[in-house]
Parts: structure tokens; sequence; C-alpha cells
């Protein structure tokens, strides 16, 4: 599995570096976001990386949601959990970063798995620059690219089948919601091979 060297499992549970986190960011994702930097002080993994880990291990379902609720650091181990229709991620003392719900047929086929992975971290890495900035600008708002307070809310996929081996994504539309200094953004995407629509997806960050 191409995720291989971008965390550690050991005794059910899996842990990262920051060299581990970075290189997924930078070499998979080609990610912006300063947080995912080695040298970061408030240095998380990815959650890209997190959302590819999981398929893998777990496989990938038709319908499928991830709710992101805290930022993993460096050296914490996250355990495993027994597969089930919901799984959360937790680190030792019970403080949960994920939670996973799935549904419908399901499949692992890694080519699947990973041409969904490539694509969607992909798109993932590019969101600040190719899509927030400028649906910032639209709305008049500022943010410091120096430091983009952009956190990983929550994503979803609902697949009207699961036999894919090349797909692409394309963004549907976006939305923006701001509320004083902060803000909501909603990405709604479509995963598409050879023309067709196979599944569709949702992303939100929270500004």
């Amino acid at each position: 599995m191409f995720v291989a060297p971008y965390f550690s499992e050991e005794s059910g549970g899996i842990a990262f570096t920051r060299q581990q986190g970075s290189d997924f960011a930078k070499t998979v994702a080609d990610d912006f976001n300063p947080l995912h930097d080695a040298d970061a002080k408030r240095f998380c993994v990815p959650g890209d990386l997190l959302f590819t880990i999981l398929l893998y291990k777990y496989g990938l379902s038709q319908h499928m949601e991830f709710t992101f609720s805290g930022m993993v650091p460096e050296g914490v181990e996250l355990l495993l959990p027994e597969a089930a229709d919901a799984m959360r991620l937790l680190d030792a003392q019970d403080k949960e970063y994920l939670s996973m719900r799935r549904s419908g047929e399901h499949t692992n086929l890694e080519s699947s798995i990973e041409s969904l992975c490539r694509c969607y971290v992909a798109f993932s890495g590019h969101t600040f620059p190719d899509l927030l900035v400028p649906l910032l600008a639209e709305q008049d708002v500022m943010i410091n690219p120096g430091r983009p307070m952009v956190m990983y809310e929550s994503m979803g996929i609902d697949l009207e089948r699961l036999d894919f081996t090349d797909i692409a994504l394309e963004l549907d539309h976006n939305e923006l919601e701001m509320s004083g200094k902060r803000g909501a953004v909603r990405m709604v995407f479509n995963f598409v091979e050879n023309g067709e629509i196979v599944g569709r997806g949702r992303k939100s960050m929270l500004l």
C-alpha cells in the first residue's frame, strides 16, 4: 500500500513522526498548510493521512462520513478499533481524534482504494491556494497566508459503485459562511471516471 511509509504500526496502534506526516503532505498531497511542515511549532498529522490509512485498514464503503475532532501531534499512538459500521480513533487516554461511520456495499480492492485516496488527497491538498483564496477574495475576507488556520472538520463520500480504477475529482461548488472573524467552508465535489459521475463528496472546514 502506497501509504505504508507515512506511519508506524505496532501492537494494534499507529503513530507518526513529524517527518512522516510532512512527507505525506508534501509528496502525496502537495499540501500548502504550514501546520504540516516538519518544523512547524504547532505541527499536526494531516487529516488526509488518517483518512487514507483508515480506508486501507478497513476498506471502502459506498457511504462514509468522517468527523475530525482533534489535532494529532507527533508521537501519539492511535489505537486501531475493531471493524464496525461506526468507529473512533482514540489514544491511550481515550481522547478522540476522528470518528467514522460507513454503510452500503463494501470493497477491499486496493486499486479502487488507491485511486480514490490519491485523487481526493491531491484535491484536498490544494484547497487553500486554489479554492479557498479565490473564495475568500470574492467575499472580501482577508486571511494571513503565513498562518492560515484552516481546520478540517468533516468529510463524506457517497459512491454509486466501487469497481472504479482510475477516477478523477471535479469540484461541483463551494460555500462560505462568515460569522465575525470565523468562517465555515463547505466544498462539494464529484468523482468521475471516463466522463461518468461515479460518486459525490463533501468537505467542511473551519476558518
